[in-house]
């Protein structure tokens, strides 16, 4: 190579270096104004921005503090349970009748074997099908048009409490601070109240439905017979429940899919035990733990514990996948991010999972390209928060900087 030639290439390679330089900079100008901003409190507050196509982390700032995650909790559960089933999986609520029928006559009881799916008859799914009418046809069909015992619900996939204790008892009654059940039923609420016993409304409904329909239950006490499945109700695709999950940020729907995990990798729903395997599973993919601690499946308990360093791991593992980048509500276009980031450069070019309650605002997703594809992992946690406004503002103030910067950066290259 001509000197005139390697001067050059020397020349062009410091005027880079230098451009990184300032951009690093830059950065860390950003995590310092974010961090002192109004209403962001610093030393409770974390921030990363990772690079998944270089592993570069551009942005960070105290990304192994352990802090209350809230709702973003909801992308580790699925994510953990979408490495275990595919996304087209679907429930199965099975019905069964249990003794003979003779004239029509069902002499037994008509039993229901919950699958703890969180989706059956909820208003939150489309092409959700009715399971009351799914049973009433499949008796008429059958030819029976009396239940001389009872209906009898199973629901032993789940054990333990529907509500994990550590929920503070002022959410209970509360829509969002319903229980998961081995039988779902109307998303276990009516109206904005929670339902105790979603079971015991399915069957009050399921009687209902049964009698327009020309089928009497006289509700006796009868020996179990011989059981015979009469049909399989099965749920929409694994993927339909996560995203309306994500993009509504329901819980009782986040605490089935923990629980499912839990059957998945031992057999049984029990919360606690459900949370201790998902823990064990991040350790396996070398996830750096340290601090954290997972307690439910939701958010809704404030001793659950993550850091962003834990969250990127999570999200940059299942970047590759299409599903799981889908679950995401877009910024400014959907579901709990409707009005963030709204005409702006990132208008839908960001997609997030928020995170809220008293004296928190999280969030945890991507940057995408044109194409959806997630290019970078952005994981925002702030705890003991002033103004949520003022702290919200200081998130986009810092991700319209960061990207303005990283774009620069790729505009160099």
């Amino acid at each position: 190579m001509k000197l005139k030639n390697i001067k050059s290439e020397i020349s062009r390679l410091m005027m880079l270096l230098a451009l990184l330089l300032v951009c690093i900079s830059v950065r860390a100008d950003v995590m310092e104004e974010f961090a002192a901003a109004r209403g962001v409190n610093g030393g409770q507050s974390a921030f990363i921005v990772l690079d998944l196509n270089s592993g570069e982390v551009i942005a960070s700032h105290n990304p192994a503090e352990p802090l209350v995650p809230a709702s973003i909790m909801k992308s580790v559960t699925t994510a953990a349970l979408l490495s275990h089933l595919d996304e087209d999986y679907r429930y199965e609520t099975k019905i069964y009748t249990e003794g003979p029928v003779r004239e029509g006559v069902l002499e037994g009881n008509l039993l229901v074997v919950g699958s703890g799916d969180p989706s059956l008859n909820s208003k939150y799914v489309d092409n959700n099908s009715d399971i009351c009418q799914e049973i009433a046809n499949a008796l008429r069909a059958a030819g029976i048009s009396q239940i001389k015992g009872k209906i009898v619900v199973d629901e032993e996939i789940w054990s333990g409490p529907s509500v994990p204790q550590s929920w503070m008892s002022g959410d209970l009654p509360h829509a969002y601070g319903t229980g998961s059940h081995g039988l779902n039923f109307e998303d276990n609420a009516s109206g904005s109240r929670s339902v105790a016993n979603p079971a015991a409304v399915f069957s009050t409904r399921l009687k209902s439905v049964l009698t327009r329909y020309g089928i009497s239950v006289t509700n006796e006490s009868l020996r179990q017979g011989d059981s015979k499945l009469l049909f399989t109700h099965t749920s929409v695709p694994l993927d339909e429940i996560m995203r309306s999950c994500m993009m509504r940020s329901d819980n009782q729907y986040a605490e089935a899919l923990l629980r499912t995990y839990g059957v998945v990798v031992n057999g049984k729903g029990n919360t606690e035990k459900s949370a201790r395997h998902e823990m064990e599973y991040w350790r396996k993919q070398k996830a750096p733990m340290s601090g954290v601690n997972i307690i439910d499946g939701s958010g809704l308990s404030r001793q659950n514990r993550v850091t962003a360093n834990f969250m990127a791991h999570v999200l940059a593992s299942k970047a590759s996948n299409p599903y799981y980048a889908s679950f995401f509500p877009l910024a400014g276009q959907e579901g709990t991010l409707k009005s963030f980031l709204a005409g702006t450069p990132l208008d839908g070019y960001v997609a997030m999972k928020t995170g809220s309650m008293r004296g928190i605002q999280c969030y945890a997703g991507y940057k995408l390209d044109d194409n959806y594809v997630p290019t970078h992992v952005i994981v925002v946690i702030m705890n003991e928060i002033g103004d949520r406004g003022r702290a919200r503002e200081a998130v986009k103030k810092a991700l319209l900087q960061l990207f303005a910067s990283s774009d620069n950066d790729s505009s160099q290259n």
